[in-house]
């Protein structure tokens, strides 16, 4: 290896343990941040936990001294005035979901009792000599873990005192609460939550397979004796414990307790460790990320500048060389650009030239009925005039009125024709703007006329009460309709029946159809094609171009033009153009 490779070796793991040492820093950060949050959830949990317990105890406790002054439990000298003290008792010990309640006298005799519980006389020994008996003998509520009955249940005690007048306590009543109901509510929940008493065993919890453990020094005990250790670590203020306690159990865990002298017992949640744990650790991974991504990017962007300093070293040497050439060849460029230019203005003239030359074209073809429908007029407007110079001359002013006013409208008949002829013959250059489809279609029937009407051909043609509006050119729009419209008079030359059908609708585009009953279309995918025809091998009709500038004309409104064959004989073309946008429609 070169002396530079080395170098950038060097660089490279210096940059690498820079980038270890930062996520480890990272991952430390955020484990003890993520502790933290973890911890106040916990002791929220625990504290909801807590006031659970206690204020589920505490009903038990009003019961307690409540009921320790009901009259019923004053005078007990009878079995009779005994049992109707069980009596009361149970229907408490029923209503409240109470172990047991029990009445004793300052001996500890039982006097009454809610269920009649075998217990020894060693166990009442023990409670009459215990603190929880003593407190009440003394006046006071005592509270404290009771015995665990011959059926292994846990019951929690409140022993309250019944006082008699310039007596003392003449009786103590004790509520035994069911730690198993009391539990119900809230086992399974999370976190993990257990009570100690004070030699460290485990009274009541929200998982059932912990009753009974034992927690010591550095390790938990189970019921039958085996023990299991505890592995605890200090991270800041925060302890972690592992311990294998069960599958339900989480290991490792952050450890909280509380002390409830209130209860005699003390608090303890285990809170699942692995959510901070994994919180650091993506953490650490996006620093480490961010790290090596700005590396690589420092390191490509090196590479890079020492690559392109070497390739623009020998990049250099060619410009030279490159730079006669290039000239040359943009030389070339330009002259072909100015060439293609120049071709394309050409072409645009050819097209304009074609388009105008299909125009006058069709007014050659036309030429005679126009003449005709010129003439026609002009020789009833002389008959009609010399017949009004004879009605003035006797006399008859009334009639001479009624020939000038048919003079006015073939005269205004002629008028439209001109018209028509000269917007057809301009070449019309604008773009493409709103136009009521009515009019173009009439402007083209009215130029077609005397063709029609000289092949005898049926005209098919509804105008609409309203006007159809749509965007289009207004000269090229009625050449392209009078090309569909002697297509379909050269079309139905020579047959039978000839009738031409024009239709127009509005929805959802503005569309124009024209049908008509002549051959059809041989090949109807070739119909617009340049030159394509189904005339005779050189007719007088056409070349073949009227149909072509007819789709180039449609396709610059931004419209389209389709041709097909009928079901039963002849072709139908349609032309779709654009609707008119709403606020050109307004106007």
């Amino acid at each position: 290896m070169t002396h530079n490779a080395w170098r950038r070796a060097a660089v490279v793991l210096i940059f690498l343990a820079v980038t270890l040492g930062i996520a480890l820093g990272v991952w430390a950060v955020g484990y003890r941040q993520a502790l933290g949050s973890l911890r106040e959830r916990g002791e929220s949990d625990l504290a909801l936990t807590v006031d659970r317990l206690t204020g589920q105890l505490q009903r038990y406790q009003d019961l307690a001294v409540l009921m320790a002054t009901h009259p019923e439990l004053t005078r007990l000298d009878t079995r009779a005035a005994r049992q109707r003290a069980g009596q009361l008792l149970l229907g408490a010990a029923d209503r409240t979901t109470a172990l047991n309640l029990i009445y004793l006298s300052p001996e500890g005799e039982v006097l009454a009792q809610a269920h009649p519980i075998a217990l020894t006389e060693q166990a009442l020994a023990r409670f009459r000599t215990g603190p929880i008996f003593q407190r009440a003998l003394n006046g006071a509520l005592g509270t404290g873990i009771g015995l665990y009955s011959p059926e292994g249940v846990r019951s929690y005690v409140f022993a309250a005192p019944n006082y008699a007048v310039g007596q003392g306590v003449r009786g103590v009543l004790v509520v035994a609460v069911d730690m198993d109901h009391v539990e119900r509510a809230w086992l399974g929940q999370r976190p993990v939550v257990y009570f100690t008493d004070a030699q460290g065993r485990v009274f009541a919890t929200s998982r059932s397979e912990l009753v009974a453990w034992r927690e010591v020094t550095g390790e938990y005990v189970r019921p039958e004796g085996t023990r299991v250790a505890i592995d605890r670590a200090r991270v800041g203020a925060h302890d972690i414990w592992r311990a294998d306690l069960g599958d339900y159990i989480p290991n490792p865990a952050l450890r909280l307790t509380r002390d409830l002298p209130q209860i005699g017992m003390r608090a303890t949640a285990l809170i699942d460790e692995t959510t901070a744990a994994r919180l650091a650790i993506l953490q650490a991974a996006v620093a480490a990320l961010v790290m090596l991504s700005f590396g690589a990017v420092i390191y490509w962007a090196t590479e890079r500048r020492r690559v392109l300093a070497r390739a623009n070293a020998q990049l250099e040497t060619r410009v030279a060389a490159r730079t006669a050439e290039l000239s040359g060849a943009n030389m070339m460029l330009r002259r072909e650009v100015t060439e293609r230019q120049e071709a394309e203005a050409a072409l645009k003239r050819a097209q304009a030239e074609l388009v105008q030359a299909g125009k006058l074209s069709a007014l050659g073809q036309m030429s005679a009925g126009l003449s005709h429908e010129l003439n026609q007029p002009l020789m009833a407007i002389r008959q009609f005039a010399e017949n009004g110079t004879l009605l003035l001359s006797r006399g008859k002013p009334e009639q001479a009125a009624g020939n000038l006013s048919r003079i006015e409208e073939l005269a205004g008949r002629m008028g439209r024709i001109i018209r028509n002829l000269r917007a057809f013959a301009r070449q019309e250059s604008e773009p493409a703007r709103r136009v009521n489809l009515v009019q173009v279609i009439e402007a083209a029937l009215e130029m077609t006329e005397a063709r029609l009407a000289k092949d005898a051909i049926t005209l098919d043609w509804q105008p609409p009460a309203a006007a159809v509006p749509a965007m289009a050119g207004d000269v090229r729009l009625t050449q392209v309709m009078v090309n569909l419209i002697t297509n379909a008079a050269d079309a139905m030359s020579g047959r039978a029946e000839r009738r031409l059908a024009i239709t127009l609708t509005a929805a959802p585009r503005p569309t124009i159809r024209v049908a008509d009953t002549g051959s059809g279309i041989a090949q109807p995918e070739h119909i617009f094609d340049p030159f394509y025809s189904t005339k005779e091998v050189g007719a007088s009709e056409g070349m073949g171009l009227g149909l072509s500038i007819s789709y180039g004309m449609v396709q610059s409104f931004g419209g389209t033009i389709r041709g097909r064959n009928r079901s039963g004989c002849g072709a139908v073309f349609t032309v779709e153009l654009r609707p008119v946008a709403k606020d050109l429609a307004a106007e």
